[in-house]
Order: structure tokens, then sequence, then C-alpha cells
């Protein structure tokens, strides 16, 4: 049956009024029948994009009977009247397997959850470990990125729809999830299946426990998505927690939105709109990068905050801030001259905060750099501290802004979406928490020398 044309027409209410034997005998082993709504979702699926487009769309088709699996090409071609049906290269073969798969073997996540979805990232199995929280009771069928909150990486981007866009497979997918009262963070990591003609099916993984967040941790579920701030001072920690949990969780599903329409993930559409989905991912992740400022300018004014004292490398954490960091680097042309794998600058302060620090100075020094530059990282040690440097060939800053630089809300009179203003302040506050300092050298027109000194630590 593959040599012919199937051929079908749908009116404008999603009718199907003709149909070649086929199809009507599918339509009919779903329940339905001529002048009845498609009963087929999928194929009713792309009938709604291309209508919505208005263009034709030429997709791999996927149902079943009782029978079969059917697998097909259908070209959908949208008219004032209707829509009409192309499908070709029409395949059956016996139906060996339940069509939904079920994961059987928890072994692969023993504190966690195994899952699957389809090609539209859509759930069709999870499962919890005997050890692990339990998992949602209304998971079937709702969207991977409705049941898991997901968050960007140090990059502001998403590594699960950069593996869809890829068909590959994914890891590091950092995500919230509510299981019950509790509010759990979680790391995804997925394969990317393939059916017997190699085409896309979605993804089977697991979701693990990630690092902890204090201000997910220290509230049940439904205050953190209370929008209601009522009149809690800037001081109570509850006020930075509910800020983080009424916007991040919005904004977050917004960027994914955004990223999954800007790159054309169910179709095409048209390159305006593409821009404008990628304009609006871009303006989420400012945002969400204004909430972590907040939620860590509260943090750190709060009275007997302290950093932790981590055994760290400043050369080994500046060369995970270039790889971060580097593509956005390319994007511009610059070049990231970091130090060399023997280059070491033992030293005490907390990991994730030095990073932190780090990714604030480079990513700045990347902001402003102009294109085809150059930006040097440098490690150092002069007697008891340890230092890393990070000099750029931008505008440089003057010795009145050098002044304020480190002042709260201080942009240097820039008036791009650049930053808060609240960067170099915290980075500063971060550094003085772990007995450390952050410096900066610079005059106009020479660029700018960001200096993180911590206490050194002697290695035997």
């Amino acid at each position: 049956m593959s040599e012919r044309i199937v051929r079908g027409r749908i009116d404008r209410s999603g009718a199907l009024v003709s149909a070649d034997a086929p199809l009507l005998r599918l339509q009919q082993r779903a329940g339905a029948g001529l002048g009845k709504p498609l009963a087929l979702p999928h194929l009713a699926r792309l009938v709604a994009l291309a209508q919505r487009l208005h263009r034709d769309v030429s997709r791999p088709l996927h149902a079943a009977d009782d029978h079969s699996d059917i697998h097909a090409l259908v070209r959908i071609i949208p008219d004032a009247d209707g829509a009409a049906l192309e499908i070709s290269d029409w395949r059956t073969r016996p139906m060996t397997q339940p069509q939904i798969p079920v994961i059987t073997d928890p072994i692969a996540a023993p504190h966690g959850w195994t899952w699957e979805c389809d090609q539209q990232l859509r759930m069709v199995a999870l499962r919890a470990a005997p050890d692990a929280p339990s998992v949602p009771a209304d998971w079937e069928g709702r969207s991977l990125s409705e049941l898991f909150e997901l968050q960007p990486d140090g990059d502001g981007r998403f590594p699960v729809l950069r593996a869809l866009a890829r068909q590959s497979r994914f890891d590091g997918q950092l995500v919230r999830a509510d299981a019950g009262t509790e509010r759990l963070s979680m790391t995804l990591s997925g394969d990317a299946l393939f059916d017997g003609v190699g085409r896309f099916t979605g993804f089977r993984g697991t979701a693990t426990a990630a690092e902890t967040d204090p201000a997910v941790e220290a509230i049940p579920a439904a205050t953190l998505i209370d929008p209601a701030f009522g009149s809690l001072p800037l001081s109570d920690p509850q006020f930075g927690r509910r800020i983080d949990g009424a916007l991040r969780g919005p904004l977050s599903r917004i960027i994914a939105t955004a990223e999954t329409i800007s790159g054309q993930f169910d179709g095409p559409i048209r390159a305006d709109y593409a821009r404008y989905a990628g304009d609006i991912a871009h303006a989420g992740r400012h945002l969400l990068g204004l909430v972590d400022d907040l939620a860590d300018l509260q943090n750190i004014e709060r009275p007997g905050f302290k950093a932790a004292a981590d055994e760290i490398d400043l050369g080994d954490l500046a060369r995970r801030a270039v790889g971060l960091l580097g593509m956005k680097a390319e994007e511009k042309g610059i070049r990231i001259d970091a130090p060399k794998v023997d280059d070491k600058a033992p030293a005490t302060g907390e990991f994730r905060r030095v990073l932190q620090v780090l990714l604030n100075l480079l990513g700045n020094a990347i902001r402003y750099s102009p294109d085809n530059s150059q930006i040097w990282i440098r490690v150092d040690r002069e007697g008891d501290r340890a230092m890393v440097t990070v000099a750029d060939q931008g505008q440089g800053i003057d010795a009145e802004q050098q002044a304020v630089v480190f002042e709260k809300f201080e942009r240097l009179g820039r008036t791009d979406s650049g930053g808060s203003g609240l960067g170099l302040y915290i980075a500063r506050r971060l550094a003085r928490a772990m007995d450390g300092d952050l410096t900066v050298d610079s005059a106009p027109g020479q660029g700018a020398r960001f200096t993180l000194s911590l206490p050194a630590r002697e290695v035997t």
C-alpha cells in the first residue's frame, strides 16, 4: 500500500468529510466515521497546526488500531473550507508491544524517578524507585516542561530543548517538581528514542535529586507559588523566598515555551515570529537573572551570613567558568585566554559562590568587550592570598567610576538591559564573606582588570 496516495478531506469544524478506504477504516476503528471530528490525535494536531500557520505541513504520521502500528507521511494543505490530506508511504506492521511503553526497571535511578516522553515532550511513563518520593498522580499526558519546572543552566540555556533540536542525549537539565506537599530539586538526564525506521519518538531517562536549594527547601510548595507578599519587609527571609517562588516558575515556563517556538520544534513558522520568540526567551532569561540577584541580595545581607570553607582551586573554577560562557564569547568573536590545566591556585572558599563570582566577572567582560577582542584570565599567589584576575579590552573605567562600581544598583550610566547593577555588589560581598576581596584596576581606553583574592591553601 506504500505506492498509492491515501486522500481525505477535513472541513472547517475539524470533521472528516471524505476519506479513502484506509483512512476511513482507521477513523472507524477509533470510534468515529464520516462527518465526525477526526479521531486520530496525532493527525488532528497536525491539521490544527497547518490551519494555524496557513501553509502546507508535511510530517511523519504515527497511528495504531487494534492490530497494527501505522507509519506514513502526511501532507496537509489548508484552504478556506478546511484542509486536504495526502498520505503516502503508508506502512503497517503487527503490534508487538503496548502503544505507550512502560518503564519497568527503576534500577537506573535508585533514589529518583524514571520517565519517558514522546516527540512532543508529553509524558507517557513515570515511575518512582521504592525509596524515592511518590510521583504526581496526574502526570500522564502532561508536558514534560509542565510536570518538571525547567531551570536554565549557567549559560541561560535548557539542555533538554537543545537535545530536542538535535534529537540527541542530554544531561544536567535542572528542574523542580512537586511530589505531594514536597518541592524537589532534581536533575534530568535522557536518551533519544527512535523507531525501527529511524524516526525520533521521544526521550527516556532518569530524574535524580539535585543539590538542594535552601530557599526552596525551607518552605512548602504552596508557599512558593503564593504571589501575595503582604507587608513583609525586605529584611525578612520570607520576602526573598516568596519573590523567588512567585516569579521563577512562571519565568521558567515563559523561557521554555519561547525557546520551543524559536527553535520551531512544533513545525515551521515565519522567520520574524521565530525572532520575536527568541527575543522573549532572551528577556525572560534577563528577568530570571534579576530574580537570582534579588534572592542573593536578600541572602547576603541577612545578619550572620557566612559562606562555606571548601577546598578549591581557582584555576579549575576559572576553566569551568570559561566552559559555561565560552559560547557567548564565540558569538562576539572574543577569544578567552584561560588558565592552563597546570595553572593551579589552591584556596579556601565556597565552591558555588566562587564560581558565581567568576561567572559574573567573565560575563561582564564578554558583555562590555568589543567584538573580536580578547579576555585574559590569570591565577597567581601573593603571600597568604590566592588570586584570579579577569582582564578585558573594553572601554575601561575611570577613577571616579571605580569608586562606585561595587555599589548597589550602580551600572556606570549604562541604560541597556545587560544587568541589574547588583552583580558586582553581590560579588564583592560574597568575596568578603569568604575572608577575601574583589578589586578593580582600570583606566579609560585600557580595559578593566578585576581581581578576586581568597585565603591561599597550602597543599602538602
